[in-house]
């Protein structure tokens, strides 16, 4: 089990010195919960073949592989920033009559726009050679995501897609594209698949700034580290309690981490 920082005392006579530290300060976030409505679903070449013989199609996973960020000024708002966000998903779906498993690629793009403030310092460090490790005066952004939630999925005729809907072939990155078992097909055949996704996520622009803050302490660990110096493993397994809880499911779930659940 993890030990728990010990809570800092509530009265300033208990602060020993005010100390500076060089951190990552968040200058603006924000959270959000996209629900990603019909997003195309590029299917490998053997899942297209499973599409196109399908009734219909239920899905089973979606799994959030990367997310492109950039960040951006904004030229009329100074110190605010925009955030591009392109987020790449394998989807995996269950054709109905036959049963098949469909994979194949989604893409989502998401734009916000946050106060990221203003610097202009150019940082060397002896960790990297004296190397200048920023870049243009950029706030550095940060994307927290979850798995997204496959809320439906769902076949049409080509026919059927309207033309100004239909997505254009784009570049992926090589990584991305290499998390499949076959060839992605992004021209299609009679039929198109898409999903729709629930997706949460945290945005946060930051940059490097020296912050100074109380000190009540130095951190010392209040319990001893636990060794053996036995030589027999089973003696050392005998002293480990057994773990009751792997065994039988759960009486009740903790509603804060329990996010996928209807509120």
């Amino acid at each position: 089990m993890a030990e728990r920082a010990a809570a800092a005392p509530n009265d300033a006579a208990s602060i020993r010195e005010a100390v500076c530290i060089n951190t990552a300060k968040i200058f603006d976030s924000c959270r959000d919960k996209d629900c990603i409505d019909d997003i195309r679903v590029f299917p490998t070449v053997t899942s297209q073949s499973y599409i196109e013989n399908a009734v219909s199609i239920r899905p089973r996973t979606a799994e959030l592989l990367y997310i492109l960020v950039n960040v951006a000024p904004v030229s009329f708002n100074r110190g605010y920033y925009t955030v591009d966000c392109t987020y790449f998903y394998r989807i995996t779906g269950e054709t109905f009559p036959a049963g098949q498993i469909c994979t194949g690629l989604s893409v989502f793009d998401k734009r916000v726009m946050l106060f990221g403030s203003e610097g202009s310092v150019k940082s060397f460090s002896s960790e990297i050679g004296g190397i200048y490790s920023g870049g243009a005066d950029l706030p550095i952004a940060v994307v927290d995501s979850v798995d997204p939630i496959a809320l439906n999925m769902r076949i049409t005729d080509v026919d059927a897609v309207p033309v100004g809907d239909v997505d254009a072939p784009r570049a992926i990155p090589g990584n991305i594209s290499a998390q499949f078992d076959g060839e992605l097909d992004f021209t299609g055949g009679a039929r198109r698949l898409f999903v729709t996704l629930g997706q949460f996520s945290i945005i946060r622009l930051e940059r490097d700034t020296q912050l100074l803050i109380p000190a009540y302490d130095y951190c010392l660990p209040d319990k001893e580290c636990q060794g053996s110096t036995e030589d027999d493993p089973c003696a050392m397994f005998s002293r480990i309690r057994f773990p009751v809880e792997e065994f039988f499911p759960p009486d009740n779930l903790d509603t804060c981490e329990d996010y996928r659940a209807l509120v």
